[in-house]
């Protein structure tokens, strides 16, 4: 199959290019540095396939055009697609497929990653450091064992996530419309859960239930200077709600891998230009806030497994007509 890859970066070439050569190089593969929207779409002409990241738009129109070029089949190299319109996916006979699991433990490890630097000030330790300032004031943490993590969405990356802060010596809660019998902490309703934690990290899947499912009446129930993580879907906080809360200090720390609008930002070197977006801007003015951008994922076993399981989708799709992973059977907690 001839397959276009929009949202190129160079480490995709490279591991994608690595998977089909493993495989027998059954595909033409064609790297486009373009999002995928209802203008670019035109650049897949001739394909029977394109392969689309996390940020990409596969609205109607976009699927509309690919549709018109030739396309049969959208390769998603992520687990989640909230970005693509299945209806109409259906009604215009496009096959979707995703990669529901790589690497759960590179999100879970990151999630920890981020927590521990929030909670020991690192971040702010080495821009000291660097400077020659050796000061401690302003750098107290706190310890992580005794403390009550609350772990929303169990699948496999929050599962990961309770294991690690188990290790810890952390009481860990869990919410998941799907209890797992695995878990290694105790399932409690999601108000039970906000209320009772002293941290809050976020793993589950953006549905229409998710969407803001931090908001305002949720932060109310939780504890004052509660410490939040969110390395899921960027709109699974309401993020005016969350500057709010940082300016009363309700949260006391703050760490995100992703954000609701980060497509116009993430994945791109914007070091030489001006952030646009206010509302981003806000949050890179607190102290108490750890952004990090949507590079949870980002490890050689993970990109090695998203490479090889699209190649695979994309060789099951050509051979029996279906992908051997479609999208839209049950959401994941990966990106």
């Amino acid at each position: 199959m001839r397959i276009a890859v929009f949202s190129t970066k160079p480490y995709d070439e490279e591991f994608l290019l690595s998977a089909n050569t493993e495989a027998g190089a059954p595909h033409e593969l064609e790297f486009h540095r373009a999002h995928l929207s209802e203008k670019s779409a035109a650049l897949a002409q001739g394909s029977d396939a394109i392969c689309a990241f996390v940020n990409d738009c596969a609205d109607r129109p976009a699927l509309e055009v690919l549709r018109d070029v030739g396309v049969r089949l959208i390769c998603l190299r992520s687990a989640g697609f909230n970005n693509v319109d299945l209806a109409a996916a259906r009604d215009l006979g496009l096959a979707v497929a995703r990669v529901p699991a790589y690497s759960p433990h590179a999100i879970a490890e990151h999630t920890v990653a981020i927590l521990l630097s929030l909670v020991r000030k690192i971040h702010r330790s080495y821009a000291r450091v660097r400077e020659g300032n050796f000061s401690l004031d302003g750098l107290l943490g706190f310890d992580l064992a005794g403390r009550t993590v609350g772990v929303v969405g169990t699948g496999k990356i929050g599962m990961c996530v309770a294991r690690i802060l188990t290790g810890f010596g952390c009481e860990v809660l869990g919410t998941d419309p799907l209890p797992n019998g695995d878990f290694h902490g105790r399932y409690v309703a999601l108000d039970e859960l906000l209320e009772s934690a002293d941290i809050v990290t976020l793993h589950c899947p953006l549905t229409p239930e998710t969407h803001h499912l931090i908001d305002a009446q949720a932060l109310s129930r939780m504890k004052d200077g509660v410490t939040i993580i969110n390395t899921s879907r960027g709109a699974v906080i309401d993020t005016q709600a969350i500057i709010a809360a940082l300016k009363t200090r309700k949260i006391g720390l703050l760490g995100l891998d992703v954000y609701e609008e980060e497509e116009d930002i993430f994945f791109e070197d914007m070091s030489r230009q001006a952030i646009m977006d206010d509302t981003f801007a806000r949050l890179l003015t607190f102290p108490n806030v750890l952004i990090t951008g949507h590079q949870g994922f980002f490890t050689t076993e993970a990109l090695e497994a998203i490479a090889r399981i699209t190649i695979a989708n994309a060789s099951a799709f050509e051979r029996d007509g279906r992908p051997l992973h479609s999208a839209g059977l049950r959401p994941s907690d990966q990106d």
